[in-house]
C-alpha cells in the first residue's frame, strides 16, 4: 500500500464527506493505493454515522471510535499502530489542510527518502492575536529547545515514513512534538514543506488559549525527557549528591569549629550555617531518592494513559 491517511476528529460531521471525496479524488488521479483512517475522538455529533456511511461506500475507508474524548495524541497513536501504507500522512478533519498536497508529500518521503516532512502554513487565515502570535512564540521556543529548524511544529499536515510512526510513542499531548520524538528516536532526515492553509469552512475550532499553555509545559517535559528520560538518576542523582555534599561540608565545618577552634562559642543550632547544612542534606537526599525511584519506574512500567475503543470498522 502506498499511503495511509490518518484523520483524528472531534465533532466534524459537516466536513467529513467533502474531505473524503477530495482525498479519494487525489488518490485515484495519481494511481495511489491507499487507506483512510478516521479516528473519532469521542464525538457527540453525527460524525460516526457519517464515517460508517463512507465506509459502506468505499472499502478504503476505515474508522475507529473512542469511548470518550481522549485527545489528539491518543487518536494519532492508535492510527499509527493501524497504518499499513509505506507513507503515512496525517491531516485535520476541518478542511483547513489541503489534500492536493499529498502527491508532493508522498514524493518527498518515498522517492527523496526523507523520514518526516512537516507542513508549514506560512500564510494563515487564523486570528492574528488569538492564534498567529502565540503560535509564532510557541514555535520559536520549540526551535530553540529541540534544535529542529521547523517553522510550524503543530501543523496537522505531516508525512512520515512508516518506520517512523511505528517507532514513536505519542501520548499525553505530545502530538505537537512528533518531529522531536522522531529525532530522539534516531531519525535524522526531517524537513518541512510550505503548504496551503485554508479558512475553516464548517463549525468552530476545538482549541483555546489553554493549548498554548499546555504546549509550553509539554515542551519542558519533552526537553527533559529527551535529555534525561532514560537516565533520571543522571539529573536527580547528580543534583542530590551535590546538595548533600554542600550540606556535609557546612556540617563538617561547624563540627571542627565547635570542637577545635571555638568550643566556648555559640551553640551549633544558633548558627545559620547549621540550617543551610540541614536543608541541603535533606533536599539532596530527597533528590537522590527521586532519581532512584525514577530508574525503578522506568525499568518496570510505562506511565501512559490508555484509551478504550468503542467501535472499529
Amino acid at each position: 500500500m502506498n499511503i495511509s491517511v490518518i484523520i483524528p476528529l472531534l465533532n466534524e460531521a459537516e466536513s467529513l464527506t467533502e474531505l473524503h471525496h477530495w482525498i479519494a479524488k487525489v488518490m485515484q488521479s495519481n494511481g495511489f493505493s491507499y487507506e483512510i483512517w478516521f479516528i473519532d475522538d469521542g464525538s457527540t455529533d453525527d460524525s460516526w454515522n457519517v464515517i460508517t456511511k463512507l465506509q459502506q461506500e468505499d472499502n478504503n475507508v476505515k474508522g475507529i471510535k473512542f469511548l470518550k474524548n481522549y485527545g489528539k495524541s491518543q487518536a494519532l497513536n492508535i492510527g499509527f499502530k493501524k497504518a499499513k501504507g509505506d507513507v503515512v500522512i496525517t491531516m485535520d478533519a476541518d478542511l483547513q489542510d489541503n489534500p492536493d498536497e499529498i502527491p508532493e508529500l508522498y514524493d518527498l518521503i518515498a522517492n527523496q527518502h526523507f523520514d518526516l516532512i512537516s507542513g508549514w502554513k506560512k500564510k494563515r487565515y487564523d486570528s492574528v492575536i488569538g492564534k498567529n502570535i502565540p503560535s509564532k512564540l510557541f514555535n520559536w521556543c520549540a526551535r530553540k529547545t529541540s534544535g529542529l529548524k521547523l517553522h510550524d511544529f503543530n501543523c496537522g499536515l505531516k508525512a512520515y515514513k512508516n518506520e517512523v510512526v511505528k517507532n514513536v510513542d505519542v501520548y499525553g499531548e505530545m502530538h505537537r512534538y512528533i518531529p522531536v520524538l522522531a529525532k530522539n528516536a534516531g531519525f535524522k532526515k526531517i524537513d518541512e514543506k510550505i503548504v496551503q492553509h485554508q479558512a475553516r469552512k464548517y463549525g468552530t475550532t476545538k482549541f483555546g488559549m489553554d493549548r498554548f499553555i499546555n504546549g509550553f509545559l509539554d515542551l519542558l517535559t519533552i526537553s527533559f525527557l529527551s535529555k534525561f528520560g532514560k537516565r533520571p538518576m543522571h539529573l536527580f542523582g547528580a543534583l542530590g549528591s551535590l546538595l548533600f555534599f554542600i550540606g556535609f561540608l557546612f556540617a563538617f565545618y561547624l563540627g571542627i569549629d565547635k570542637i577545635i577552634i571555638n568550643p566556648t562559642g555559640r551553640l551549633i543550632t544558633q548558627r545559620p550555617q547549621f540550617y543551610i547544612a540541614l536543608v541541603s542534606m535533606i533536599i539532596g537526599s530527597q533528590l537522590f531518592i527521586a532519581g532512584f525511584l525514577g530508574e525503578l519506574v522506568l525499568r518496570n512500567s510505562k506511565n501512559q494513559e490508555r484509551y478504550k475503543v468503542e467501535t472499529e470498522i
